[in-house]
């Protein structure tokens, strides 16, 4: 897959930090090599906050690819920042999975911009409403998400003490 050609620009009222200036944003698959050191820490991050790092692969990749799913990934050069994808829940709603960022780029606002650019992806793919979902050992994901205006849920998924959030885009207009 190619590289969307973007650099990322941050949401309206957060601030970008000067490591934001460079980063791209690449549209992959999840097998392909800008993901693997995202899969894999986000593997050992699981195993050490909630003793499973087997929930990285949970859902199956092709979940992933068009035309319902897709996965970003933030690119430094030929260091990934920070990354994620979108799978399809419904005919209106998908959800945002392996949201992940590079320790040395955390409280740099990357995920901030990722979930931004997913936002505008979900939205293209015609969803109304993006859900994910996160756990209490990962309290900094927990703010983000309220920070974000992302709005709780409870659980939906298969985690049992998940807590899931849900953004609702606005209807697009129509033409008169």
């Amino acid at each position: 897959m190619t590289d969307t050609g973007r650099v990322y620009r941050p949401r309206p009222g957060t601030a970008p930090s000067g490591r934001l200036a460079g980063v791209k944003i690449k549209r992959v698959r999840l097998g392909d090599p800008e993901v693997v050191p995202l899969l894999a820490d986000l593997a050992r991050e699981y195993d050490e906050r909630y003793g499973d790092g087997d929930s990285v692969h949970d859902v199956p990749a092709d979940a992933f690819a068009p035309p319902s799913g897709t996965f970003l990934v933030l690119l430094d050069g030929g260091v990934t920042v920070a990354g994620g994808g979108i799978r399809r829940l419904s005919e209106t709603t998908g959800e945002v999975k392996r949201m992940w960022t590079n320790p040395a780029y955390r409280r740099q606002g990357h995920a901030v911009a990722l979930l931004a650019a997913l936002e505008e992806v979900a939205q293209q793919f015609g969803y109304r409403h993006l859900r994910l979902e996160t756990g209490h050992a990962q309290p900094e994901a927990l703010a983000l998400y309220r920070r974000l205006g992302y709005r709780e849920i409870g659980n939906y998924g298969i985690y049992e003490n998940a807590t899931g959030f849900e953004r609702t885009f606005a209807s697009p207009e129509r033409p008169a």
